[in-house]
């Protein structure tokens, strides 16, 4: 009975998620975020964090080097607009294949520990990286110019079914669907909502409930005869491949792969994105990944002159006062919010914003728990004296 329950709060948890996506340019406009270009990076980092909550969120594992899979995704996806076609199906297919692989290589030599030194094995592992694709390997990712597309790719599955660009460089499309703008967000809403998906699955399976127990107590486990290794593993792979998938994805929304998407301030944006939405949970590192995202586009768009202009009811030297100590938090200083919002999260909801809404709903259904039997009993009719 409990199951059936479960899977039925699964189903109705899936379509009410599957009808905000369909819903986000109408749901999010009067909040300024219904354009296409913020609503990709939603469902693309939505992905991102999906995929690393199920390594850090069910076994606990913090990995600070997630952005190296992300660029391998992305240099994968870039190639394989310039070699095979534009169509952006085998590009996502190989880069979740190579940012599967890319993670199996770093998880088998970082798994060997565990706590804070597996942490800076990744971080190191991703330093690597991004030094390599900055540097060394110049050939392959074109160092700090980035890889690009070019009229002379040769794109040999393109070439071989007769599609001709032209003299206009080309766009990823989905058989003749151009993915910009809003085609493009509903293409990567859809895999959002699969990733979604497959992620409630892991969450209910047997191998979800065997990370959880990794994470409670691994050393008993381990004492008890249970190799927990392939389990942890086989988590960083997935995870991996989730990175890889939203690295194809920033590929396909704009066809450009930098060595900036492998450096630790992109590992560490995911951490913040999953602890802020509340780790461990299925919604809450979507919800932490949007929020992150609309913080960056929408307070890194001001300005000195818009910040006058906000306090132009205020005499000329208090105006600049104050458009000064705003500007410490917005523009180039918006991560001084973005660090001041997770440290009220974390001191206040450590298991972030899910945790705050479960608190709200448990209050109102208290309140309403509170008001039934109160009211039955005033309603009550009076006792025969």
């Amino acid at each position: 009975m409990i199951s059936i329950l479960k899977k039925r709060s699964d189903i109705i948890l899936l379509l009410v998620f599957a009808a905000v996506v369909a819903s986000g340019p109408v749901l999010f406009q009067p909040i300024g975020a219904g354009y296409p270009d913020l609503l990709q990076k939603f469902a693309i980092f939505g992905i991102f964090a999906i995929g690393f909550n199920i390594l850090f969120g069910l076994t606990g594992y913090l990995s600070f080097g997630h952005a190296a899979f992300l660029g391998v995704g992305s240099y994968t996806a870039v190639w394989t607009f310039k070699l095979l076609s534009m169509n952006p199906i085998p590009a996502l297919i190989l880069a979740v294949i190579a940012g599967g692989l890319f993670s199996l290589l770093i998880g088998w030599v970082s798994m060997r520990r565990s706590g804070i030194y597996f942490s800076i094995l990744t971080l190191a592992f991703a330093q690597m990286s991004y030094n390599l694709a900055y540097s060394v390997l110049t050939p392959i990712t074109n160092g700090e110019t980035g890889l690009q597309l070019a009229q002379s790719d040769p794109r040999v599955l393109d070439v071989a079914f007769g599609r001709d660009y032209g003299a206009v460089l080309p766009t990823p499309d989905l058989f003749g669907i151009n993915l910009s703008g809003y085609p493009g967000y509903y293409f990567c809403g859809a895999l959002l909502i699969v990733c979604f998906y497959i992620s409630i699955r892991i969450f209910r399976s047997p191998f979800g409930m065997m990370l959880r127990a990794v994470k409670s107590n691994q050393n008993r486990m381990n004492y008890t005869g249970l190799n927990t290794r392939p389990y942890a593993l086989a988590a960083f792979v997935i995870s991996g491949m989730f990175a890889g998938l939203a690295g194809g994805l920033l590929a396909v929304t704009d066809p450009l792969a930098g060595a900036e998407r492998m450096q630790w301030t992109a590992s560490g944006e995911i951490v913040l994105m999953t602890i802020l939405g509340g780790s461990g949970t299925l919604l809450g590192p979507v919800i932490g990944a949007g929020v992150i995202k609309y913080f960056e586009n929408i307070f890194s768009a001001f300005n000195e002159n818009i910040l006058l202009n906000m306090f132009s009811f205020f005499p000329e030297p208090l105006q600049h006062a104050a458009a000064w100590v705003a500007g410490l938090f917005v523009g180039e200083g918006w991560h001084l919010t973005l660090g001041a919002l997770f440290m009220i999260i974390v001191i206040f909801l450590p298991g972030g914003l899910m945790e705050g809404a479960h608190k709200i709903i448990n209050l109102f259904r208290r309140k309403t728990d509170s008001d039934g039997p109160q009211k039955s009993a005033d309603s009550a009719p009076a006792p025969a004296e």
